[in-house]
């Protein structure tokens, strides 16, 4: 994965909050300004978010989704008393974050990136999205899966001219991969024969963030058909910074911190992620 770290990382400071919106029941965009985050962070690396009640001792990670200027946007859904407080900050009111944190997905190659999220795993790859926005040497398709309300498509349309979305009334987002494999003459070859790149032709590589069943069974398609994937893990982290060892993953170079060492893996270095869908 990408080995991008700032030579130097403030301390936990207070970020000043831009705008601060409900994009549907229960999903919330916040924009804070940060002159650090907004030029450093990375696709698939976080932010730590602290509540103002000392009680609730652990931050709140999140995905970074879009930075621009001197500001940097999150998207997450209200699901406890820390982002409860979170949904009602207003512009010119503070918070405190740390970061950027962790390591993010490997843009380096020239490929044909395919970011592929569900629900609130869709943030990173919009960053990601916005990353590969006018690079020459690759190409960007995004599939995104929601429950019912299609609430990241405008965001992630800002920087990808391929933006396709499904709901639960149609399918998931491997029958989105479906769709997609077919217009690309991608198909799956069980007898482990990959398909050989032409000489020219850019290899496709996929992205993704979201449930983790949802993760595994993206990893297992593509492993059919002989293409890379790389997963933005989502764990419970007490620090996000390595220090408590409590997102701890399994995977052949041992036990990692998905919080420092990830939270993007290739998945083929993931214990247990090789069953087949």
């Amino acid at each position: 994965m990408s080995d991008f770290k700032p030579t130097y990382l403030p301390s936990r400071r207070p970020a000043e909050v831009v705008d601060c919106r409900e994009l549907t029941d229960g999903v919330v965009r916040l924009t804070l300004r940060d002159e650090f985050i907004a030029a450093n962070a990375r696709p698939a690396q976080f932010v730590n978010l602290y509540t103002t009640n000392e009680q609730r001792l652990s931050p709140r990670p999140f995905g970074v989704c879009q930075a621009e200027g001197d500001t940097f946007t999150l998207m997450f859904a209200v699901v406890g008393k820390g982002t409860e407080e979170f949904r009602h900050l207003r512009p010119g009111q503070t918070v405190d974050v740390l970061g950027p944190l962790g390591h993010g997905f490997d843009l380096t190659r020239s490929a044909n990136y395919v970011l592929v999220g569900g629900g609130l795993g869709v943030p990173p790859l919009i960053r990601t999205a916005q990353e590969l926005k006018g690079r020459e040497d690759a190409g960007c398709t995004v599939l995104f899966g929601y429950r019912n309300v299609h609430f990241a498509d405008d965001d992630a349309s800002r920087w990808c001219d391929d933006v396709r979305s499904i709901d639960e009334s149609e399918g998931n987002v491997v029958a989105l991969l479906d769709r997609w494999a077919a217009e690309n003459g991608i198909t799956a070859d069980r007898d482990g024969v990959l398909r050989p790149v032409a000489e020219g032709e850019r290899p496709f590589v996929i992205l993704t963030c979201g449930p983790l069943g949802m993760m595994k069974a993206v990893s297992a398609w593509a492993r059919e058909r002989g293409l890379e994937t790389q997963a933005s893990l989502e764990s419970r982290m007490g620090c996000g910074f390595g220090t408590c060892v409590v997102c701890t993953v399994h995977t052949t170079r041992g036990i990692l911190k998905t919080c420092y060492d990830g939270p993007v893996f290739n998945t083929a270095e993931l214990e247990g992620w090789e069953a087949a869908r």
